[in-house]
């Protein structure tokens, strides 16, 4: 009995250690990952850049992780999963605390696609690693702060970059996320649970190979799959697109807000925590077909509403747009782990990832360009289109499988 309850004790030490390091790993990537996304328009004055070419501060860093998030995957079934969320943290924090010191947006977009790269090490390989470590029944409190942890440092970075700009200038928004990220890092790496806690696999590394390209070739071959890798490809592009623009839109005529006061419409991420619980609940009641459907329709009910002059219009269409799309977001992706094959399950999730950043980099640039020369209402009637062909790829490839 003592030795029992010896080793519960030491599950539940572990348990939270390991959910401590990826709520602290979430705020640190995500907090760095969208940090300039506030400070586009200062960009833009400061290098005298038009929406589409100061947008590439954000996209360069989505595109970078879009880029790397599958092979640091694979990389880590074979040097280990807790190497590779190390090195991104660390690394991803270092690279935050240079760029301030960019003397130039070229050296700027570089460093940012480097970050981007050293990010793409968390999202990539973190779910895999809790699975291995604390097992199917410790998993799903330490995912839940994952997502928490990614959630507020989206919301956080953003904020923060945001609220700082004004008092400290472009270059010291970016510090003072650089350096709360940092924070973030070490505690991460000073909590995460060492290999030896990890169960080790016997398998060679060539069998480990074969096996996680096999997965990628079943990921690949399954319709249903591709209905969602839409949904986060397009869904993912029209968001980020929108909020690229936000800080242009809030701070030009006829609103005119302060730098500082125009950043507060990333609160409306919050709602994203609601909604994507919400949807999770509904899924059982009306079927994923119908949630993912519903979530995209108010994603762009909430676009359409911040065309209104009312400021009061404008923030809750951020309010509802954001509820939308992370519904739908929450629930094409546990559709696409839901409908993957046994061993195609993570490599149907690193596909839905780099479906999603592609998204982000390639519909958050188009957007603004989009923006910077035909205006917000142009803007918005592109992200009206991209969604209605994400709707239309769930009903052509996923309608038959839709139950549950």
């Amino acid at each position: 009995m003592t030795t029992s309850a010896s080793e519960s004790a030491e599950r539940t030490v572990s348990a939270r250690r390991v959910t401590i390091a990826v709520a602290a790993a979430g705020i640190c990537a995500f907090s760095l990952l969208y940090a300039p996304q506030p400070l586009l328009p200062q960009l833009a004055a400061e290098f005298g850049l038009d929406p589409g070419a100061a947008s590439l501060a954000v996209s360069a860093g989505t595109g970078g992780l879009a880029a790397a998030v599958v092979p640091l995957a694979v990389l880590s079934e074979i040097v280990g999963k807790r190497p590779v969320i190390v090195a991104s943290v660390l690394a991803s924090a270092v690279l935050g605390l240079l760029l301030p010191f960019a003397p130039s947006y070229e050296v700027l977009l570089v460093l940012r696609v480097l970050q981007g790269v050293a990010i793409a090490g968390f999202p990539g390989v973190a779910s895999a690693y809790l699975a291995e470590v604390l097992g199917p029944a410790g998993v799903a409190g330490a995912v839940g702060a994952m997502i928490a942890g990614n959630t507020v440092g989206g919301m956080l970075g953003r904020l923060a970059s945001g609220g700082a700009t004004e008092w400290l200038g472009w270059h010291g928004a970016l510090a003072v996320v650089g350096g709360v990220a940092l924070v973030c890092a070490v505690v991460a790496v000073a909590t995460l649970p060492g290999v030896r806690q990890a169960p080790r696999r016997a398998d060679p590394v060539g069998a480990r190979l074969r096996t996680v390209l096999g997965g990628f070739g079943q990921g690949l071959r399954t319709p249903v799959l591709w209905a969602q890798y839409g949904v986060a490809l397009l869904a993912m592009g029209s968001f980020v697109a929108l909020y690229n623009a936000a800080g242009f839109r809030l701070t030009g005529e006829p609103l005119n807000l302060s730098p500082a006061i125009a950043s507060l419409v990333f609160l409306c991420y919050a709602m994203g925590s609601v909604s994507s619980v919400t949807a999770g609940k509904f899924v059982a009641r009306f079927g994923r077909l119908r949630c993912v459907l519903g979530g995209l329709a108010l994603t762009a009910v909430g676009a359409a509403l911040t065309t209104a002059d009312s400021l009061v219009v404008v923030v809750a269409g951020f309010v509802v747009f954001t509820g939308g799309f992370f519904a739908a977001h929450a629930v094409a992706n546990a559709w696409a782990a839901a409908e993957a094959p046994g061993r195609a399950r993570a490599s149907a999730s690193g596909l839905y990832t780099l479906a999603y950043y592609v998204g982000s980099s390639v519909g958050g640039t188009v957007g603004a360009v989009v923006f910077g020369r035909f205006g917000w209402n142009w803007l918005v009637m592109t992200v009206a289109v991209w969604l209605a062909c994400a709707a239309a790829g769930v009903l052509l490839l996923a309608r038959p499988r839709s139950d549950g």
